[in-house]
């Protein structure tokens, strides 16, 4: 037990012995000079008493495990002719535990197998008749184990118990307490000094008594210890019997089918198998020669083909079949009625019709009918589809009659298959969508104009930048739009390139104009991006120093849309589109000649007035309320018709407090846009239907708008983000692209949604709190 401990520890053999076991050392090496005086008797039984003239002998083994050692140790038991009992130790062994990857219970069954051992040993070198042999052990989970037959054992143990049920019976096996077990001795060490009058040299105390000579408790108290937490048996399998005739057997089974995927793959299975059924019986009739009989012959699929079906409308078509057979008629309630089935050589139920006359060829005259919900018609639609090369229900359905078949009801059925056909959605499916989202509180909530503003750039336009000799020196200019959320107003700033220091110059002169911006919105355009990092769907970090800095002092948060998703920018793109139709009527009156940067300006200007000016709102027809509702309205507090005054603002007042009448104006602007503007928002104009959420573990087809359909990437959904309403309307999708695997965040409608995984829960993804 020292040296064990010694090596656990990873001492090195040279190294002096630690201190810690010096002491135990010491005592182990003066307790050897005990063993000079033991004395162990060479004859089982006292000198006074007869082997031969014993009434009764017996054998009994005792074992034992402890993480240290196995022990086992057997002994021989006599009664003579006076009564007397005798016992003498036969044989015992000890060996030391293996140091990793054993339970208690393992040893102790390892103990239970040593005590096996001894006793094939003891038997082959006693001459003497034995009338008892009796196993001990004091653990009830080897006694499970010995006594089990109704659950199943991982290798380790059934091996194991296998070899102790091969020499022994489980009602030799019975339970002794451990503090009455003499193997315990040598598990648990024993002094040299106690060895002598120990249990393992005497034997068990119980052994010398009479009438009840050992602690026997009930067999069938030793069953299994909490089997369905012990990891050495395996997991029970809940078997239904179901009670069948022969018949039944022969005929039903074609659930059987449902295991395979193709209808090439069915046929090619049961023709292998029908073709070593033939082998097996000509071998049993006598020829022992090995069958090379090709089951990939036209012939043998044929054959196959036909004895599937067979059983299909056996199964499927009980009482038709039984008629047919009988030549029967069929009852007017049959849906086959008006097929005019009947039964052709093969025994296959086709249809009759009316084309008896006609050219067509056999099978096409004849189809064969099989049911719509048997999955041997799925496996059939999909073959011919992929014969089509995936085409249309009527370009399948044409193949499917041409080779044969009558599917009932084949419309709905082709259309299904054709429905969750992966490669069909790849080259056709339809781009996800998601019902309209309610408008965010920057868009229905009253505040100064361009506090909550939308941003884009669009252009560009070739400017004259100065004349030469040799011609003119053009340029680009890019422009700026600004959109204000709230009251749709817009302002519009010039850029001489796309860069950071051109858009946070463009961007000064905005807020120094409209003042403060609390929150703005852009797309993910590369000239916004590239001076920002994305940390978070909502919250957006600025990289650039001068841009953080300048968000910062001012307090605005800037927000993306997801990459490819315009539609979520609706409010600016709108305006985008109405600038350009201006712009090209005024850029039409002036020469490319004559375009600089100070007319180009002017002209964006102009265009901001004139859009500013339109109403948001349908013009009234009422002559008592010519007041329009524009976005200039509250940009400029100007308005072409008198206003009325407040009903407490004194005339006089009106002209001396001029506060008091943009106040007015303002409150007017806001009432109406409340009452009129607001409710042109209500409506959902598309998206009206709510669609199947995207989960994570879906596989997509992302759009890649330059990339012909059939080279856009297979992704995987790793993460659905939700709106507040719940419904998914952008998704984080993972794909590997020349080796490597990235992630992009999309909107849906860049998705085609391929295969589905129903075992993910939607709540489980990232909500969006905008």
């Amino acid at each position: 037990m020292i040296l064990r401990k010694i090596v656990t520890d990873n001492s090195d053999w040279d190294s002096p012995l630690p201190e810690q076991y010096r002491s135990e050392w010491e005592s182990w090496k003066t307790e050897l000079q005990c063993l000079q005086d033991i004395n162990i008797r060479r004859t089982y039984m006292n000198h006074d008493a007869s082997l031969s003239k014993a009434v009764r002998r017996e054998i009994h083994l005792h074992s034992d495990a402890s993480e240290d050692a196995i022990a086992a140790v057997a002994y021989l038991k006599t009664i003579s002719q006076e009564g007397k009992i005798h016992v003498g130790i036969i044989l015992g062994k000890a060996k030391v535990a293996p140091k990793h990857g054993n339970s208690i219970p393992r040893l102790e069954l390892c103990g239970a197998l040593l005590a096996v051992e001894i006793y094939d040993i003891a038997v082959n070198a006693l001459d003497i008749a034995v009338d008892c042999v009796q196993f001990h052990i004091d653990s009830k989970v080897v006694l499970g184990y010995i006594n089990n037959r109704v659950r199943r054992f991982y290798m380790y143990v059934s091996k194991r118990i296998e070899r102790i049920l091969r020499t022994t019976t489980p009602e030799q096996w019975t339970y002794v307490p451990t503090h009455m077990n003499p193997a315990d001795c040598a598990t648990r060490s024993l002094p040299a000094s106690q060895m002598q009058n120990s249990p393992w040299l005497q034997g068990p105390v119980q052994l010398y008594k009479k009438g009840q000579n050992e602690v026997k408790l009930d067999n069938s108290t030793f069953s299994l210890v909490d089997p369905e937490n012990d990891k050495e048996i395996k997991l029970a399998l809940a078997v239904h019997v179901v009670k069948s005739s022969i018949e039944d057997q022969c005929i039903f089974g074609t659930h059987r089918f449902n295991k395979f995927s193709s209808w090439t793959a069915l046929v090619r299975a049961f023709a292998f198998l029908r073709n070593k059924v033939c082998a097996f019986k000509q071998r049993n009739v006598g020829n022992s020669s090995h069958l090379c009989v090709d089951y990939k012959a036209v012939e043998t699929f044929q054959l196959v083909e036909r004895w599937i079906i067979e059983r299909v409308q056996r199964e499927t078509f009980p009482e038709e079949y039984s008629c047919l057979l009988d030549k029967r008629t069929l009852s007017r309630n049959r849906s086959l009625l008006t097929l005019d089935p009947f039964l052709n050589q093969h025994g296959l139920i086709c249809v009759g019709g009316r084309l008896r006359d006609s050219d067509l060829g056999k099978h096409e005259k004849f189809p064969v009918i099989l049911p719509r919900k048997h999955h041997i018609s799925t496996l059939l639609v999909r073959h011919y589809h992929e014969q089509v090369k995936h085409q249309g229900r009527f370009f399948t359905e044409s193949m499917i009659r041409s080779a044969g078949f009558w599917i009932v009801g084949a419309k709905r059925l082709i259309s299904s298959v054709i429905h969750a056909c992966v490669k069909c959605k790849r080259l056709r499916g339809r781009l996800e969508t998601q019902k309209m989202a309610d408008l965010p509180v920057d868009r229905v909530s009253p505040a100064p104009p361009f506090s909550y503003t939308g941003v884009d750039v669009f252009g560009p336009w070739s400017v004259v930048t100065r004349r030469t000799r040799g011609g003119q020196a053009s340029s680009k200019r890019w422009g700026v739009i600004f959109t204000c959320l709230s009251i749709r107003a817009i302002h519009m700033e010039v850029v001489e390139e796309l860069s950071s220091s051109s858009f946070i110059n463009a961007l000064r002169r905005f807020t120094a104009i409209r003042g403060q911006v609390k929150e703005l919105r852009s797309d993910r355009g590369r000239n916004f991006v590239g001076c920002t990092k994305d940390l978070q769907i909502e919250a957006i970090n600025v990289e650039d120093a001068e841009m953080k800095k300048f968000l910062f002092d001012k307090g605005t948060v800037w927000r993306f849309n997801p990459p490819h998703s315009s539609h979520m920018g609706g409010v600016w793109e709108r305006m985008i589109k109405t600038t350009r139709n201006i712009l090209d009527s005024m850029l039409s009156e002036v020469s490319d000649k004559n375009l600089t940067h100070e007319v180009l300006t002017t002209f964006m200007c102009e265009v901001c007035t004139i859009i500013n000016a339109r109403p948001i709102v349908a013009i009234t027809s009422d002559p008592t309320n010519p007041f329009l509702l524009s976005p200039s309205t509250l940009l400029t507090q100007r308005t072409s018709a008198d206003v009325q005054p407040f009903v407490d603002l004194n005339p006089k007042d009106m002209y001396k407090e001029q506060w008091r009448r943009v106040q007015y104006l303002a409150e007017r602007f806001w009432n109406r846009w409340k009452q009129e503007y607001l409710q042109t928002l209500q409506p959902r104009r598309k998206w009206q239907c709510d669609k199947t959420n995207l989960n994570r573990g879906d596989t997509v087809l992302l759009k890649e708008p330059e990339s012909h359909r059939n080279n856009w990437p297979l992704g995987m959904v790793e993460n659905a983000i939700c709106g507040k309403d719940g419904r998914v309307r952008k998704a984080e999708v993972r794909i590997t692209k020349n080796g490597f695997s990235k992630t992009y965040t999309r909107p849906v409608t860049e998705l085609v949604l391929l295969l589905s995984d129903k075992g993910n829960d939607l709540d489980t993804s990232t909500s969006d709190k905008e």
